[in-house]
């Protein structure tokens, strides 16, 4: 028996990195799920490797932005698989970098589009199916940059401190519908968006990770995959409103060394190639 036996998700950001890691945990556990990315070719992949090994995923593209495809994604999964039980909002990007000064309104506002409107309609849409199928749960990244100053990017910070704020607002007003609402605030996670981006690439990368929090060892997404599937889970049947850290002690006592250049730059999605400085 699989701790999600007979559950139905739905994984944005599901094609690389933590949303990669959580869609094998979680058809590994026995959930059918449908990956939501822009990444054609990762979630393509993905599908193949989950079926190869028996289990049931779905690759949907979509533009967390754009509100027609969050709820094409949740309808492929009730067309497909017949319900919903969870949605896991996890897609990101680091977005607009940078002095507050020198950020463009337009990179600003693509920034807060893709982290908090594509939560905020992930919720929304994920909604009145969660409530057909008599409850389930509501699962967003948000990040430990959201809970402090100086973790991250000024625009991610706030967008990711607003994922926090609307998990507890969306929780107070869901539990009737026996609807559980939490969000996962990770440390620093050695994934895709940060190799792609850090001078000298994972090789480079892996120690500094190693000294940020207490705990001598970086963030793998299997990390936050094991939190995503402990709160898609029935395990976690009175837990909401809850921001679950996962920093390996971080916000206890860390120190963020700077993941990502300070020049004024956008930093898209980890499948991207990263544009040449001119």
């Amino acid at each position: 028996m699989g701790r999600l036996d007979k559950k139905v998700a739905v994984i944005t950001g599901g094609a690389s990195g933590i949303g990669a890691a959580t869609v094998k945990r979680f058809c590994a556990e026995g959930a059918a799920v449908v990956i939501a990315d822009l990444n054609d070719v990762g979630g393509r992949d993905l599908v193949e490797s989950i079926a190869a090994t028996g289990g049931r995923a779905t690759f949907q593209r979509t533009d967390v932005t754009v509100e027609a495809d969050i709820r094409a994604a949740i309808d492929r999964a009730v067309t497909t698989y017949g319900r919903l039980d969870a949605i896991f909002n996890n897609a990101g990007l680091g977005g607009a970098i940078g002095p507050l000064e020198e950020t463009s309104v337009e990179d600003w506002d693509r920034t807060q589009a893709v982290l908090l409107r594509g939560v905020f309609l992930g919720i929304k849409h994920a909604i009145p199916h969660l409530r057909a199928a008599g409850g389930g749960s509501i699962i967003s990244t948000a990040s430990v940059a959201g809970l402090r100053g100086g973790a991250g990017p000024h625009s991610y910070s706030a967008a990711k401190a607003g994922v926090v704020n609307l998990t507890r607002t969306a929780a107070l007003e869901l539990a009737k519908d026996s609807i559980r609402v939490n969000c996962i605030c990770p440390g620093g996670i050695h994934t895709p968006l940060l190799t792609s981006r850090f001078p000298g690439g994972s090789e480079a990368l892996t120690p500094l990770l190693s000294m940020i929090q207490p705990l001598p060892r970086p963030g793998y997404p299997e990390d936050i995959a094991a939190m995503a599937l402990f709160l898609a889970s029935d395990e976690s049947s009175f837990v909401t409103g809850a921001a679950m850290v996962v920093d390996g002690g971080f916000t206890a006592g860390g120190s963020m060394i700077p993941m990502l250049p300070q020049a004024v730059e956008y930093a898209g999605p980890s499948f991207e190639p990263v544009p040449e400085k001119a």
